[in-house]
Formats: structure tokens, sequence, C-alpha cells
């Protein structure tokens, strides 16, 4: 019988380009202090669209990061994608590109707008023009597996590479992939998502979403788990991490700041909130089982706070149904209300937060929420501070799909 130790998918790295920071230390800053920076969208073409608050990303200035040629190849949502995954190997002390090992690193994303922006401007060409000036690089552009290509072939990555097509919980589900494909015995996986949903053509087709917010002041459009819940707002950007075999990250001298212990999703159906309670605590228990973790163990509940009265009870339920009489004492934040909820990019920037709360004892707080109505500890106001080893991130998607993931402590982290 073999008595080699099971290998460990542990977090190495993470890079961030979000509306309140465009590294992770700036993020997880902003998110600490509880920030808000949703603000009046003020993209070129969106003046007069019924949407009018978001979480732009602002101040991003995508060449001084990625080269011309991948620039011109691609829509800002791989412009943000691409950017996080060179901050996240740089954080993780890797080589952008590694010609002795080129099988030993593979790529996951999750997207869920694509390339909308890009997709807008050579169709418009194509119409107003003819098809001699739409460019090339219109049929990959758009695509969501955009992402996932342009990172391997920039940085020469060319172990198992992917992309998850599962709603906003697509985040937590390629993470997973990610931390699966370790296990197997890949050496590390660059993972996450960015998103890039603020022009006309993509916001056009998100007021077709009745969860949308359309609320005009900042400060209310978006508020889970209050009785003046009126829906979300949408954000720009996302998250990459370094998802690494553990003995591989020590043998090279990098930190393990989290391990990626436990995952669970499900499917309930398109804006059925009140299945989701069901789905949601299901995909609870499949995470805590997978991790060995019992419900008391949970520090933390970084919470999907979608902000529609139905959708937030039915997660303060499934919360409730899973963990038991742990659910009232352990606390709950949703950083994601001053940034807004960038599609598949949220989860991925909330277990960024996770690992950030782990290794700095604190728990960050729910801007702009102050009077909650369900039976949750919600952290609002002012971080809290809490002896944290675990943490569960939950997220769900406007199409149905459910997923939790189960983070804890590294035994790296610094305090």
């Amino acid at each position: 019988m073999s008595t080699e130790r099971p290998r460990r998918a542990v977090v190495t790295g993470i890079g961030v380009i979000a509306p309140n920071g465009l590294r992770a230390d700036a993020y997880w800053k902003s998110v600490r202090e509880g920030l808000g920076v949703l603000d009046r969208i003020t993209r070129e073409g969106c003046e007069d669209l019924p949407l009018k608050v978001a979480g732009e990303v602002r101040g991003f200035d995508a060449s001084t990061l990625i080269e011309d040629r991948f620039l011109v190849q691609t829509d800002r949502f791989s412009h943000y994608t691409m950017a996080a995954a060179q901050l996240a190997l740089d954080d993780a002390g890797l080589p952008r590109e590694n010609p002795e090992e080129p099988f030993e690193v593979g790529v996951v994303t999750a997207a869920g707008s694509g390339g909308g922006e890009f997709g807008q401007r050579e169709l418009q060409k194509l119409w107003g023009q003819g098809s001699k000036f739409v460019g090339p690089y219109q049929s990959i552009a758009w695509f969501y597996a955009a992402s996932t290509g342009q990172i391997s072939i920039r940085s020469g990555l060319k172990g198992p590479c992917g992309v998850v097509a599962s709603d906003e919980a697509g985040g937590l589900d390629a993470i997973a992939h990610a931390a699966r494909g370790v296990r197997r015995g890949t050496g590390a996986v660059l993972v996450g998502a960015a998103e890039a949903p603020l022009a006309p053509y993509s916001m056009v087709c998100q007021l077709g979403y009745p969860e949308l917010s359309t609320v005009e002041d900042p400060d209310r459009a978006y508020r889970p788990f209050t009785a003046g819940a009126c829906g979300f707002v949408p954000a720009e950007g996302g998250g990459m991490l370094v998802v690494e075999d553990e003995s591989r990250a020590r043998d090279r001298g990098a930190a393990v700041r989290a391990v990626v212990a436990g995952h669970g999703a499900t499917f309930t159906g398109a804006s059925r909130w009140e299945e989701s309670r069901e789905g949601l605590a299901r995909a609870i228990r499949v995470a805590l089982d997978e991790a060995g973790c019992a419900p008391e163990e949970v520090d933390v509940v970084f919470a999907d706070a979608l902000g529609v009265p139905e959708a937030d009870r039915a997660e303060a339920l499934a919360i409730a149904d899973a963990l038991g009489a742990h659910a009232t004492r352990v606390p709950v934040t949703a950083p994601k209300t001053g940034i807004g909820r960038a599609y598949c990019g949220a989860p991925v920037l909330d277990t960024a937060a996770a690992v950030f709360a782990m290794e700095h004892g604190v728990v960050p707080p729910t801007p702009n929420v102050f009077d909650i109505c369900h039976d949750l500890d919600l952290v609002m106001s002012r971080a809290r501070p809490a002896e944290l080893r675990t943490a569960l991130v939950l997220s769900r998607g406007l199409m149905g799909s459910n997923a939790a993931l189960v983070v804890r402590r590294g035994d790296d982290s610094a305090r």
C-alpha cells in the first residue's frame, strides 16, 4: 500500500485588476477599509441607457503590462485577465516563461460576458463600411475562450488548459477545476476570471436581467440583505490565482498562502431563487465534505449577496440549512457591495479577499449595508478582527448555477 501523501492544491499567487485596485494589495486595502467605489458609468455610448451605476476599472493602462501585438488581438476582458495573470505569476515567483517545464503549468479561466466591446466595434465596421474593414481577430476576440488561449500563448504555458462556462459561479468552478488538475499531477494552474460588461452592446444584453438594479444613487443601487434591496449592479475586472502542488511550491521556496480544500456545485434553474436555497445548501455540504470540514469550523462566509429579496432570503436560509446553529454565529461578509458584481470575476475576487482575510485575521465589512432583515451576522461598517482558519465562499449565477468553495489558511500565512 502506498504511503505517499496525497497532493494538495494550494494558492501561491494572487493577481487583481478591480474597480477598487489595480493590484492585489491595493484591492485588499480598499476591501479591508470597506471603501465603496460604485459610481456613474462614464463609458462612451452608455449615457442614455437605463443602467446608470456600476463598478468601472479606472486608470488601467493595458499597454504598460501587455505587448501591443496581444492588445490588438483581444477585448478589454482579456486585457484585464492577462494583466491579472501576469501579476499572479509575479506574486507566486513563477517565471513568465519556463522553457524547461512547458507542460507543468496550465491555464483555466471562466467568462460570462465575453468580448462584447471588441465584437460591437467590428460589427459596426461590417455594417457601416463593409466586410473588408473587419479585422481578422473578430473571429476569436469575443469568444469566452480567448483569455485562456492568449495567456497560454503569451506565457508559453502548455499544461492542461480549459474554459469553464457555468454562469457567474464559473469563477469558483474554475478554481475547483484547477485544484483537481493539480491533485491529478499538474504542477500548477493559472486560474481565474475577469469581465468587461460595460460597453453599449453588453449593457443592452444585461438589461434583460430582472435582477439588475437601475437605481441611480450609487449608495443605494446595491444593498443586499436589506429591506431596500433592489438588485445588483455589474462591475468590470476580476482576478487570477496560481494554484500549485504544495510539494512543488515548498521545493521552490514559495509561500503557501491558502489551501483549496473543498468545492460543491449544483444547478437549480434561471431566476428560480427559492429553489436556489436547496441547491446552494447542497453545494455547501458537498464542499464541506470534500474539505473534511465540520460546519462549526467555518470561520467566515463570503456571501453571494445578489441583492434581490427572494435570492437574499434563499441564501440566508441555505446557510442556515447547511451550517445549522453555527449559521447565526459565523461572520458573513459581502465586499462586492462596494465594487459591484463582476460576474465570473466576482467569486474569484471574493476568494482572493478570503485568502487575505485569513492572512491578516480580519473580516472585511459589507459597504453600503447598515440594516439587514435576515438572521445573519453580517459584518457592516468596519472590519472585525477574528481568528480565521477556514473560509466559505459562495456564488450563484443568474442562469441557475450554485457553487461553494472552502479555502483554509496556509501554514505560511503571515499575520
